[in-house]
Parts: structure tokens; C-alpha cells; sequence
């Protein structure tokens, strides 16, 4: 099988990446590198670092879950595609969960999600003086929500931005392509280079993987803002990150091919979650043009959960955004007219509105 063979070379994988890095700082030697807002480190653990941001910090707060599979400047890719930027200009104290590279040993979901994102939490909120707003894109998205169902450290909301949180067989092509292509058989202690899952996903969903970024291209064409930030993210994209082969695992097993988190049947430690145990205020976007975390990934999740304020948001893409999983995150106009809208919604959770 695939992910068996890919898994007997590992260090194959892992000299790809240190070549795919490579590429990345030539073109930020281009001018394509990424141009970070000012931040500061103010906690860490074994596995993360929290980032706090510059800004007046006047409004509410909010910690974004970077996702573990790839940087997390992806939330601040360029000052004119960051809702990062966005949110400090508007008065939020801002703050983020940012990975470390995994060492030795075989931390799985329980670690990252029932002991890291509450400790984050916990110390963002300690920093803040008040609770914090979670927010998360792709499976940084799915564990703030399996986090914010574990209850360890109370959030005054979630907002989740393209994160698959359903994973049911039909559900999307590429769900379907990675259960039959990349089973779980990592060892525990691996670490899987990044360029290891990048292949498997492009593998199991090559229209989101490569064809439409070409086509992203074409459709880009005369519009140079748009091309400046298609060219950022295929940059960013070359920025590997590794996984614990238990997380991946995990992950793989446990997420895409039982959907057990929507089944409430995730363990955290001693927790069984599922959208029951999801009670906070939420307001989740998801992309019709996105096949990795499509508006059937997320609804029906939705839907099981407990009465109370739910809000979701259907998004039709855009171009210039290399792969449309991107497209909320770093394109004009979600930008425009997506983000205002979640910072209003963030701002009325400080005062309890509903």
C-alpha cells in the first residue's frame, strides 16, 4: 500500500523536505518570504509556543490553533492577506498556538489536543485577564472544537474556519482517496516528514493538489495582487512540517477513516467526545469550493449539537488563493466581507450577547 512503502522511507522524505525548504528560502530571497506582524512568545510547553501579537488589545480576545501539519504563518501570509493583521487593527488580543517540531516518543491526539490546546489556552487566558474566543482553519479548526467539547479550560466561543469536523464515507473525494490510500501504519515513534503527507494528499486528491492551483494561475492572469499572493502561498506551502507517527495515526484512523468524533466516540484520556459535549457559542465558514473541508464536513456536525447559538456560513471561493482550502483565510474578498462579520460576532461574546 501506499502509505506502508512511503513509510519505509522515511529518510527519503525527510532529505525532500530539507530540498523543498531549500526552494522556499529561494524565493523568499525573491521577495516572496513571509512578512510576519510583531509578536512576542509569552508561554510554552514541550510541544507549542503561544504567540501574543501587537495591537491595542482593547477588544476581545482570541487564540487561533495553528494547524500541526504545516506553519502557521499561513494566518499572516502578507499585511494585505491577514486576518491576524486585521484583528490586532481592530483592538483584538490576539494570540496563537504555535507547534514545535516533534521530538521522540509517540504523542498522540490526547497529548496535542487534551493537554496542549488547554494548557494554551489556560495561559492565554491568564495573560488576557478574561476568556478567550477559540479559533481554528483546517485541523487546527478540528482541534479547537475537540478541545472546546473537552471543557478542560472553559472558551466564550468557537469559531471555525474550513475545518472538517465530519468524515463519513461520501463526504468529500478527498476523504474518500486518503482512507483507501494512506492507512494508518506509521511506528509510534516515527516522525513523518511533511513531503510524506504532502505526495500522499496530492496522491489521494490531485484536482485540489495541483490541478487547480495551475488553474488558479490561469484565472489569476493580469491580476498582479492576486498573483503576489498565489506565488506567497506556493512559497509557503514548500514549509514542511513533521508529525509523531502517533498523531498521524491517530489522525487517519480515528478522524478519516471511523469518524469518531462525530460518531461520540473520540477518546481524550478518560473523555469520550462528540458533538454533545460541544455547548459553546460557534460560528463555523465553510468553503463550496474547497474539497478538503467542504460545507458537508461541518453541517451535519452542527446539526447534533446541543441547542444554542450555532451559525454557519456557506462561501463560494475566489481566485488567487493557489488551493481553495486557503481561500478564507488569505483571499480579498472573504477578507473583505467574511472577516468583518467574525470579528463582530467575537466582539459580542466579551459582552455575553448572543
Amino acid at each position: 500500500m501506499l502509505a506502508l512503502a512511503a513509510s519505509r522511507s522515511l529518510p527519503f522524505f525527510a532529505l525532500a523536505d530539507l530540498v523543498r525548504r531549500a526552494q522556499g528560502r529561494s524565493l523568499a530571497a525573491c521577495g516572496l518570504g513571509p512578512s510576519e506582524t510583531r509578536y512576542r512568545v509569552v508561554a510554552e510547553g514541550a510541544r507549542w509556543r503561544l504567540r501574543r501579537y501587537r495591537g491595542a488589545r482593547v477588544g476581545a480576545a482570541i487564540l487561533i490553533v495553528s494547524s500541526p501539519i504545516k506553519q502557521p504563518y499561513i494566518w499572516d501570509i502578507a499585511p494585505e492577506a491577514s486576518p491576524i493583521r486585521r484583528a490586532a487593527e481592530r483592538g483584538l488580543d490576539v494570540f496563537l498556538l504555535e507547534w514545535k517540531p516533534p521530538g521522540t516518543g509517540g504523542p498522540g491526539l490526547a497529548h496535542y489536543v487534551g493537554e496542549d490546546v488547554p494548557a494554551a489556552l489556560g495561559a492565554a487566558a491568564a495573560a488576557a485577564g478574561r476568556p478567550l474566543v477559540l479559533m481554528g482553519h483546517s485541523l487546527g479548526g478540528t482541534f479547537a472544537a475537540m478541545a472546546a467539547a473537552l471543557g478542560a479550560e472553559p472558551a466564550a466561543g468557537l469559531v471555525l474556519v474550513g475545518a472538517p469536523l465530519c468524515f463519513h464515507p461520501g463526504v468529500s473525494r478527498f476523504r474518500d482517496a486518503l482512507v483507501r490510500s494512506a492507512p494508518p501504519v506509521f511506528a509510534l515513534d516515527d516522525v513523518v516528514p511533511g513531503t510524506l503527507l504532502t505526495e500522499v494528499s496530492a496522491i489521494a486528491a490531485p484536482d485540489a493538489f495541483l490541478w487547480s492551483r495551475w488553474a488558479d494561475v490561469a484565472w489569476s492572469l493580469g491580476d498582479a495582487a492576486a498573483l503576489r499572493i498565489h506565488a506567497r502561498i506556493e512559497r509557503w506551502a514548500l514549509d514542511e512540517f513533521p508529525l509523531p507517527g502517533a498523531l498521524l495515526n491517530e489522525i487517519l484512523a480515528w478522524l478519516y477513516g471511523e469518524d469518531r468524533f462525530f460518531l461520540e466516540r473520540l477518546p481524550l484520556g478518560d473523555t469520550i467526545i462528540g458533538p454533545s459535549r460541544l455547548g459553546v457559542p460557534l460560528f463555523a465558514i465553510a468553503n463550496t469550493a474547497d474539497e478538503i473541508a467542504p460545507p458537508e464536513s461541518v453541517a451535519p456536525f452542527l446539526e447534533a449539537m446541543p441547542p444554542g447559538e450555532k451559525e454557519f456560513v456557506s462561501y463560494d471561493g475566489e481566485v488567487g488563493v493557489g488551493m481553495q482550502h486557503f481561500a478564507l483565510l488569505a483571499g480579498r474578498h472573504a477578507l473583505a466581507t467574511l472577516w468583518p462579520r467574525i470579528f463582530a460576532w467575537i466582539e459580542r461574546r466579551r459582552h455575553g450577547a448572543r
